[in-house]
C-alpha cells in the first residue's frame, strides 16, 4: 500500500469577498486579495506590481503591500512600503518580499495609497518557492485589471484590507484606466478632498507666539488622534456602555471639549463657570450618571462639531496672548496658564487611552429582530 503524501503547501483564493461592507472617511486606502496558507516548511514569497502616482503633494504616495495572517490570530510578516514610497510619474515594477512557515494561516496582498493624487497599479504577480526552493508563479485574479471597475468596485479584489470586510473610504475615486503595462487597462485609485496630517512637529503656528505655538500643536494633535479614533463608529457603538459606572465614547469626547471650555474661561477670564454655563457643561464636565443619561442618541459628528467649536476657540485666544501670560500664576488653583494649558493637552491624552479600551470592547452589534404583528382578535 503506497504512503499517501501530502502537498506542503496548499493555496485557496477566497472565492467571493466580505458580506459587510463599510464607508468610512480616511486619508488613505487599500484593495487586496487573500489566500489561505498550509505549509509544513519555512518558503518565500514574492508580490510584485507595475505602480505610478501623479501629485504634488509631498506627503502622498503609493505602495505594494503584503501580510502573513498566523493560525493564532497575530500579523507575521508585514511589509507595505512605507519606508520606500513609490511616487514616480512612471511605471516601475515593484516587490515585496517574505516567509511563509507553518504557523501562517493566509496571506494578503494587494496596493495602497495615502493622501490625495492619482496612483495607478497594474500587472501583480504572487511567487511562491516550491520545495526545491525555486520560485513558482501562482494565479492572481484579474490581476492586470483587464476586467473593467464597476460602480467603485474591483472584479476579484476586495476593498480594505481584509477579505472579511470591505472597506470604502469616501474620500477616494476607483476606476480603470487606460495607461497601461499589461494589456489595455489599469486600476486608478484618486484621492481628493484629503487634509494631509502634519505629524512629528511641535511649534511654528502662525500667528502665534514660541511656547503657545508648541502648546496649540500639541493640542491639534491629540484632538486629531481623538477624531480617527472614533469619526468611523456608529451609532451603535458611540452609545455603548460596557458597564454601569463607565461612559460612553460619545460621552467622553462631550467631556473633552467640556473640560476645555472650563480651562478657556478660567485662564482667559479669570473665572469659573456661570450658572447659565453650568447648565450647559456640567454633566459632561461631571460625567456622572446624568451625563449617562444625557448624552446618547447623537451621531458622532454631533460631538466632534462642539468639540471643533471649542477648539477654533482656544486657538483664537490663544494666539492674542504671548509667552509672558503663559508664565503667569493662576492664583486659585497655583498654576501658571501655561500649566493649565498642558493639563487640558494631557486630559485628551488621558481619554484618548479610555476611548480605545472601550472601544476594543464593545461586541458586535446583534441584529434587530423583527416583531411579528399580533394577531386580530375577533
Amino acid at each position: 500500500m503506497k504512503k499517501l503524501i501530502i502537498p506542503l503547501l496548499f493555496l485557496f483564493f477566497s472565492a467571493s469577498y466580505a458580506q459587510t461592507q463599510k464607508t468610512i472617511s480616511s486619508d488613505w486606502t487599500s484593495f487586496n486579495q487573500t489566500i489561505d496558507i498550509h505549509t509544513a516548511v519555512t518558503k518565500k514569497f514574492k508580490v510584485i506590481a507595475s505602480v505610478k502616482a501623479e501629485t504634488t503633494e509631498p506627503t502622498a504616495w503609493a505602495g505594494v503591500w503584503a501580510r502573513v495572517d498566523t493560525k493564532n490570530d497575530e500579523e507575521g510578516f508585514f511589509d507595505n512600503m512605507q519606508d520606500r514610497p513609490v511616487k514616480s510619474k512612471e511605471w516601475n515594477s515593484y516587490t515585496v518580499e517574505g516567509t511563509l512557515d507553518k504557523n501562517s494561516k493566509s496571506l494578503s496582498f494587494g496596493g495602497l495609497c495615502i493622501n490625495n493624487g492619482k496612483f495607478y497599479f497594474d500587472k501583480f504577480e504572487l511567487w511562491i518557492e516550491n520545495d526545491k526552493g525555486v520560485f513558482e508563479p501562482l494565479t492572481v485574479l484579474n490581476s492586470s485589471f483587464e476586467t473593467a471597475v464597476k460602480n467603485g468596485d474591483i472584479p476579484k479584489w476586495g476593498l480594505g484590507t481584509s477579505k472579511d470586510a470591505i472597506v470604502k473610504v469616501k474620500e477616494y475615486k476607483i476606476t480603470s484606466d487606460k495607461s497601461s503595462v499589461d494589456g489595455k487597462s489599469s486600476l486608478l485609485l484618486e484621492g481628493s478632498g484629503i487634509k494631509p496630517r502634519l505629524e512629528a512637529r511641535i511649534g511654528n503656528v502662525e500667528g502665534a507666539s514660541p511656547k503657545i505655538a508648541d502648546m496649540i500643536s500639541m493640542l491639534e494633535d491629540l484632538k486629531s488622534r481623538v477624531e480617527r479614533t472614533v469619526k468611523n463608529m456608529s451609532q451603535y457603538e458611540i452609545d455603548y456602555l460596557h458597564d454601569e459606572e463607565a461612559n460612553r465614547i460619545g460621552a467622553l469626547v462631550m467631556h473633552l471639549a467640556a473640560a476645555e471650555k472650563y480651562y478657556q474661561v478660567f485662564t482667559f477670564e479669570n473665572r469659573d463657570f456661570n450658572e447659565e454655563e453650568k447648565k450647559i457643561w456640567n454633566n459632561a464636565l461631571n460625567l456622572d450618571q446624568a451625563g449617562r443619561d444625557e448624552f446618547k442618541g447623537h451621531n458622532i459628528q454631533y460631538y466632534l462639531d462642539i468639540y471643533n467649536q471649542v477648539r477654533a476657540k482656544t486657538i483664537e485666544e490663544l494666539k492674542k496672548r504671548d509667552d509672558a501670560w503663559f508664565a503667569q500664576v493662576q492664583l486659585k488653583y497655583d498654576m501658571t496658564n501655561q500649566y493649565c494649558w498642558f493639563h487640558v493637552m494631557e486630559h485628551q491624552s488621558s481619554h484618548l487611552g479610555q476611548i480605545l479600551f472601550l472601544k476594543k470592547r464593545i461586541p458586535p452589534e446583534k441584529p434587530q429582530q423583527k416583531t411579528l404583528p399580533q394577531e386580530i382578535k375577533k
